[in-house]
């Protein structure tokens, strides 16, 4: 069965409306569309957590900067519902911008620790309009479960934080990271490459492989991260944002490995003019 189409606010609150009294439960599948593999496994994970399953599809012009790709950015829509469809998805909504935003509005909800670093530090403004954008979604849909990737570390991160300070009665679902068979990671960006672009990009799951043996055979974080700079230097398009080993639950820098720390390696590098961001979630040893 084809999902409903919801277009605007209103529509979204009465569909809401009829399956809170129908005793039905929510989980939502917020994305910017151009669906792929990615988003796909995030339906069939949101799928047996709630009765009825919406995914959002609309690409957030809040999130993005003033030179950022948001006129440009992929937009499929009917490929997009032929995915929601074969994934089972009960509900899409896809409105409008002047339908989602007011033309004066005033009011953000704003991170302000964890959006200091890795992507917050390089695209300011935009973990700001996540944040807002994901808590108006949250509003309309009130889901008992919302579904993220492990693909956005920073941005997975920074709504579980928002969702524990602001009380939202919701259990964020961390998702797993879907590769191509290559090791490319899925992404709506990836669409930009060019074959040798995409070809070279191998280098950043290259590194976080080599990064993840570094961690577990003891390296240090100053080995490890050159390790990773040394792999990714091999592709002579690549250029690099950042590389960061921090830790997990404060994205702060980390210099020197605790034992039994948890931490993410993150990875911010531009192909051409297609910036792909990749990560991996690592434990250091114990011993």
């Amino acid at each position: 069965m084809k999902p409903v189409v919801l277009r605007t606010k209103k529509a979204a609150r009465a569909y809401v409306t009829a399956q809170q009294k129908a005793g039905k439960t929510i989980a939502l599948v917020p994305t910017m569309g151009a669906l792929h593999e990615g988003h796909a496994s995030l339906m069939r994970q949101a799928r047996p957590k709630a009765d009825i399953v919406i995914v959002s599809v609309f690409v957030n012009p809040t999130q993005f900067g003033p030179n950022e790709d948001f006129a440009k950015y992929p937009r499929t829509f009917q490929d997009d519902l032929l995915v929601c469809e074969r994934e089972k998805v009960d509900a899409v909504f896809a409105p409008q911008p002047k339908d989602m935003y007011c033309g004066d509005r005033s009011a953000w909800v704003n991170e302000e620790s964890l959006s200091r670093f890795l992507c917050g530090a390089r695209r300011i403004g935009h973990f700001k309009g996540v944040c807002t954008v994901v808590s108006k979604l949250f509003n309309l849909f009130q889901p008992q479960v919302a579904c993220f990737g492990k693909k956005d570390a920073q941005q997975l991160l920074i709504l579980e934080r928002m969702v524990r300070d602001l009380d939202f009665p919701i259990k964020v679902v961390e998702c797993p990271l879907i590769r191509e068979k290559s090791g490319l990671a899925l992404s709506s960006r990836n669409k930009y490459l060019s074959p040798e672009e995409k070809k070279q990009a191998l280098v950043l799951s290259q590194s976080l492989k080599a990064a993840k043996e570094a961690v577990s055979s003891g390296k240090s974080a100053a080995e490890t991260k050159k390790l990773i700079a040394k792999i990714i230097a091999t592709s002579p398009l690549a250029k690099v944002d950042y590389i960061s080993i921090c830790d997990r639950e404060t994205l702060e820098e980390v210099k020197t490995f605790k034992k039994g720390q948890k931490i993410l390696v993150a990875l911010a590098v531009y192909f051409g003019t297609t910036r792909l961001i990749d990560n991996v979630w690592l434990t250091t040893p114990k011993k």
